[in-house]
């Protein structure tokens, strides 16, 4: 029976006897029988000991992942910030607009704008600027008023003349000099902020060079801020300007400086005039000037009111939207209040002052209030875009796998998502 064993089944004695004397914690009487010992006891026991071992590398490997995933969310999330603190030329020009999400991360690139370009821009601006300043000196040099009647008995006309409280040299310094000179400092002052960011000096620039040196950025916003001001300003005075010469309403001292006589040679205190309607007389008075004569028929609208209220509500919010440093909170609304005083006081001593009507002065400051905030809605949408624009740049470049970019403003987080 001996011949049948098979020849691979050994005899287990001897292992089961060196089991025993480890278990008794005996010493295996040779190193023969400790090495066959730990053979049987490797191949014994199972791969436990190694299964967990690869199971806390791979757990080690996840977070180190995880660490290195939300890191690189940091540096994107940082850098977002650090952009959408750049000036507007940064993620292509004005009109990109979300065409930027189509295009190339070269395309995107300020451009650089040389001598020409700027002269060609100063060119069109002052063009622009000179249509409307030529069209108010031919209403005031060629045309003449729309020749209005009266009441010999309306009241609202026989205020007395007097001397105008805000001289015109007043409201240009004012209404002028003012508004540039607080632009300047304030775009210069938030230059010198910029200049603490490093990105903003190593990575980008205005794009603008005159005779191969680079305008500040500064200056180049001044120049934008400056040019829509006096655009506006155009625009709003040629309005007001249209409307006196279209009405001719005349001016609450109308009888004191005219003095007016009818083709009979009978006059306003003559019986037979009262409630009568005048529209044929000749101005009697003397020491009186053209200039003056032409005046007393341009009362509606207030043109000191439509001028003081449209440059003051301009800077007002300009020092809204520019003046963000909160250490300047309380200075910000204190000029801002002021500069509202100011408009203000100008439309109430047109009344007091007999130069208009006080619905003239109200179409007046209507006028100037709404001419300001459609100058600086267009420079809010401008604005816009061009964030947008540098948000979709940023997008592009830096997180082209992922769909939503994180990026902060003023009043927190926001999260801008892109299409794909």
């Amino acid at each position: 029976m001996s011949s049948l064993r098979p020849a691979s089944v050994c005899d287990t004695t001897p292992l089961q006897r060196f089991e025993s004397q480890s278990s008794s914690g005996e010493e295996p009487s040779s190193p023969t029988a400790a090495s066959i010992i730990a053979a049987a006891t490797s191949a014994a026991m199972p791969n436990s000991s190694n299964s967990q071992q690869h199971q806390h590398q791979h757990q080690h490997q996840q977070q180190q992942q995880q660490e290195q995933h939300h890191n690189n969310n940091n540096n994107i999330s940082n850098n977002v910030k650090v952009d959408l603190q750049l000036p507007p030329f940064v993620g292509g020009t004005a009109g990109a607009g979300r065409g930027a999400r189509g295009q190339k991360a070269a395309d995107s690139k300020p451009r650089e704008r040389g001598t020409a370009h700027i002269f060609r821009r100063i060119a069109v601006d002052f063009s622009l600027l000179g249509c409307a300043g030529l069209t108010m000196v031919v209403l005031s040099s060629c045309c003449e008023p729309h020749s209005r009647g009266f009441f010999c008995n309306d009241l609202s006309l026989r205020h007395p003349y007097k001397e105008s409280t805000i001289k015109s040299w007043m409201l240009y310094l004012m209404c002028g000099v003012l508004p540039i000179s607080m632009i300047l400092l304030v775009e210069f002052y938030r230059a010198q902020d910029w200049t603490r960011l490093s990105h903003h000096n190593q990575l980008h620039s205005s794009g603008y060079f005159l005779c191969h040196m680079e305008l500040p950025h500064w200056a180049v916003d001044s120049y934008r801020m400056i040019s829509t001001f006096f655009f506006g300003l155009g625009i709003e005075q040629l309005t007001t300007d249209i409307a006196k010469y279209t009405i001719g309403r005349l001016r609450p001292h109308f009888f004191t400086l005219c003095q007016p006589v009818l083709p009979d040679g009978t006059t306003c205190n003559d019986y037979v005039n009262e409630g009568r309607y005048i529209e044929d007389y000749v101005c009697t008075a003397k020491d009186i000037s053209a200039k003056q004569l032409k005046s007393m028929h341009l009362s509606f609208p207030s043109g000191h009111s439509s001028f003081a209220f449209f440059s003051m509500i301009y800077i007002v919010i300009y020092l809204q939207r520019r003046m963000k440093c909160s250490r300047f909170r309380m200075l910000r609304h204190l000029l801002q209040f002021l500069l509202i005083m100011f408009a203000w006081y100008t439309a109430l001593t047109r009344v007091s002052d007999y130069k208009h009507h006080w619905s003239d002065v109200l179409a007046g400051g209507s006028i100037g209030i709404v001419y300001a905030f459609l100058v600086e809605v267009s420079l809010l949408v401008a604005s816009y875009d061009k964030l947008e624009t540098a948000v979709v740049v940023v997008f592009e470049q830096r997180q082209p796998h992922d769909s939503t970019v994180q990026w902060a403003t003023a009043s927190g987080q926001k999260t801008f998502c892109g299409c794909r």
